[in-house]
């Protein structure tokens, strides 16, 4: 079992870095679709780790340690669904204050 601070870890790696890059890809997308991607593309690097691929590049970079890992550990997917949930729900709030800030047309404005 790995220690609460390295599972938080495994949690904002999809709800910060993962989730913020699709949102930075499409930023259009809705919050369901991007946790969703975001969930699927650490699911797709999770499940590469049963390859030797990943641990291959690990030993020659840095970098490819750090972003794809080495071990197949089945508890990260469901941190890693945590973390998706985590990052929909800062999606879904965000977006309904940045709603509520800009206002609908027709609405709270004096005429």
């Amino acid at each position: 079992m790995r220690p609460a601070p390295e599972l938080i870890g495994v949690v904002f790696v999809v709800a910060g870095l993962a989730l913020s890059l699709v949102v930075v890809v499409v930023p259009r997308a809705t919050p369901l679709t991007a946790a969703a991607s975001a969930l699927a593309v650490s699911w797709g690097v999770e499940f590469l780790q049963l390859s030797e691929v990943p641990a291959e590049l690990s030993r020659r970079s840095a970098v490819a340690r750090l972003v794809l890992g080495s071990t197949f550990n089945p508890p990260d997917l469901f941190w890693y669904a945590v973390g998706a949930a985590a990052g929909w729900l800062v999606h879904t709030a965000a977006g309904s204050v940045t709603g509520r800030r800009a206002g609908s047309p027709g609405r709270g404005r004096c005429r």
